[in-house]
């Protein structure tokens, strides 16, 4: 990679991980950035967005453990959870079409935003 890909590419990283900071979803936008821009293939875009979630997710684990706000019962038991489901679907990607893997992650992301705009919180007013 020469020069001004890498900064480009560390840029939108530190962009993205700034966005994530904000609980927006850097992990998204890292995607759109390196499938759409930097030219990666999907698969190697999705291990490196998972590459991307460790650290941050560990920063936050810790961060929240400092201030006693880990139930760590429960938090095993996801984990646990997470790493099954996490190299099943690995395994399962292998196998589906690129093509069907980023229609999906498409219809994922139209619903997601969907619930997001359309969603009331209850016990929310009206405008009348």
């Amino acid at each position: 990679m020469d020069w001004n890909g890498w900064l480009w590419g560390s840029a939108a990283g530190l962009l993205c991980g700034v966005i994530s900071g904000f609980g927006i979803g850097g992990g998204t936008l890292l995607m759109v950035w390196l499938t759409a821009f930097a030219g990666w293939e999907q698969r190697a875009a999705q291990g490196l967005n998972l590459l991307y979630f460790l650290p941050t997710a560990a920063a936050a684990l810790l961060l929240h453990a400092k201030h006693a706000l880990v139930d760590w019962r429960v938090t095993l038991w996801a984990a646990g959870a997470g790493l099954i489901t996490a190299g099943l679907s690995a395994w399962a990607a292998q196998l589906i079409d690129t093509a069907l893997l980023r229609r999906g992650f498409g219809v994922f992301l139209l619903f997601v935003g969907l619930t997001e705009l359309l969603h009331r919180p209850s016990g929310s007013r009206t405008a009348k």
